[in-house]
């Protein structure tokens, strides 16, 4: 669809054009960050997807960047002082001393989220990813920008949250708006995109959707009444489903709503949390969607053809969560890999079939087609409600973010592992420990706080001193 007759962006490559420019960014150290024995979150699956990447040489069809480490004047952009200053300065050998012991209840960081080594520096990488990639698109250097990395959309701003301490996501739509009028974020991770939804949800400039399970499930936020607050109100969309979502009912839900909401608020830039933890036979999740059926989220929104930030997130079967991640990089690049994995540093993960696809499990869909409907029928009654394209007044456009970004040279020589010595591999294998739940808050639903006014104000503030950039 050619968003350029209804107000919306639209790139230089055409409406129907498959070739796209992609930027891609990677820190090469971001697999040697660990969070401990045990845990179901393990950074080295991002090295895996960029091994895939490499060997079926999809990054010979992109712009390689080693992101910028953001900055804590970066990061407090969204975040609090005192929040930042502690993630900046706790480490394993200080945790209980007197100044950050007491801090760590406050800022809810221990078992879910724990101190490791390297903690500011994983932060840093991940979100100078997101904010680097939101650069790309505001210079339109690029129509697609990704950072696997990214995608953390459970951190507050004071508090860390489902494995997530610093919301990068929020940093770099932050920085969209500097250019963009409107930007809608979409997140397909099977957890509520809560972090996201709640920094935006008094303002219009942001909509939010968000496609998770929900009831008895971390972080028990996201009904489907939850719908924004004062400016914000209607521009967040929550879909609550059931176990066993397959690739047939989440795309039959996913085309015609997001299709309602490019008509409706014909945003002028996109960001795709593609967390894999909604695929079939994940540790942590209850989907049962195939890489092909996730990947078709991104497949549909590249055809808006509106610059697109494409983010990670969950994923804790990690051989999967590298499968999903390649193939979506090659979707991005507009290929499609042969089925058979190349060689690779880790093949042995991706036994007995050493294939990029697997098959769904066996498993019943608990979301029948008359809930479906109904959840449909609701949003898009909801959808109804928003005026088209809201207006935004701007004067000038604030500086975009200066990020030096590094091209990385040779994809091909592994980095020396700074910080994990990769001993644990073996005890720790994702399949080996038992599936650790996250501990449920079932706060209910989120109500506008002094937080969200803070960043709705902010925004405000930005664009009054701004003003109208051309159509």
């Amino acid at each position: 669809m050619d968003m350029s007759s209804t107000g919306g962006a639209s790139l230089p490559s055409g409406p129907d054009a498959k070739k796209r420019r992609v930027t891609y960014f990677y820190e090469p150290s971001i697999g040697d960050y660990y969070y401990g024995q045990g845990h179901p979150m393990k950074p080295h699956r991002i090295r895996m997807a960029h091994n895939l990447i490499v060997h079926y040489s999809l990054h010979r069809r992109m712009e390689i960047n080693r992101p910028f480490p953001a900055g804590p004047d970066d990061i407090r952009r969204f975040h609090s002082d005192d929040y930042v200053d502690f993630l900046a300065s706790v480490a394993p050998e200080t945790l209980h001393d007197h100044t950050h012991a007491r801090h760590l209840k406050r800022f809810n960081v221990g078992e879910d989220c724990p101190v490791f080594d390297g903690l500011f520096g994983f932060c840093q990488a991940s979100a100078g990813g997101s904010i680097g990639a939101a650069v790309k698109l505001n210079r339109q250097e690029a129509d697609i920008a990704i950072n696997w990395a990214g995608g953390l959309h459970h951190a507050k701003k004071s508090e860390a949250s489902g494995f997530c301490y610093v919301n990068d996501i929020v940093l770099g739509i932050l920085e969209l708006l500097k250019v963009h009028r409107r930007v809608l974020y979409v997140d397909i991770d099977i957890h509520h995109g809560d972090g996201v939804e709640e920094a935006f949800f008094t303002t219009d400039r942001v909509m939010t959707v968000s496609f998770h399970k929900f009831g008895d499930f971390f972080p028990g936020t996201g009904h489907i009444k939850d719908v924004g607050a004062g400016t914000g109100k209607y521009y967040a969309l929550n879909v609550p489903l059931n176990d066993g979502m397959d690739d047939e009912s989440f795309g039959g839900l996913f085309r015609p709503i997001i299709q309602k909401v490019m008509e409706v608020y014909q945003p002028d830039a996109v960001v795709l949390q593609c967390g894999a933890d909604s695929l079939a036979g994940d540790r942590l999740g209850c989907f049962n969607l195939s890489v092909k059926g996730h990947a078709d989220c991104l497949r549909f929104l590249r055809s808006f053809n509106v610059p697109l930030m494409v983010l990670g997130g969950g994923g804790y079967t990690i051989r999967n969560v590298a499968r999903c991640w390649c193939y979506e990089t090659a979707v991005a690049v507009g290929v499609e890999p042969d089925n058979k994995l190349p060689y690779n540093e880790y093949y042995e993960y991706f036994g007995p079939d050493y294939t990029l696809h697997v098959e769904p499990s066996p498993m019943e869909n608990q979301n029948s087609s008359k809930d479906l409907e109904k959840i449909s029928n609701m949003l898009l009654e909801q959808l109804s409600r928003v005026p088209h394209a809201p207006s935004v007044p701007f004067q000038t456009t604030p500086p975009t973010a200066q990020v030096p970004e590094e091209a990385e040279e040779d994809m091909d020589q592994r980095p020396k592992r700074r910080i994990w010595d990769g001993e644990d591999y073996e005890s720790d294998a994702d399949e080996d420990d038992k599936p650790r739940h996250r501990s449920l808050n079932t706060d209910g639903h989120p109500m506008p706080n002094a937080d969200m006014r803070d960043i709705a104000d902010e925004i405000k503030e930005e664009a009054m001193t701004d003003a109208h950039l051309p159509s």
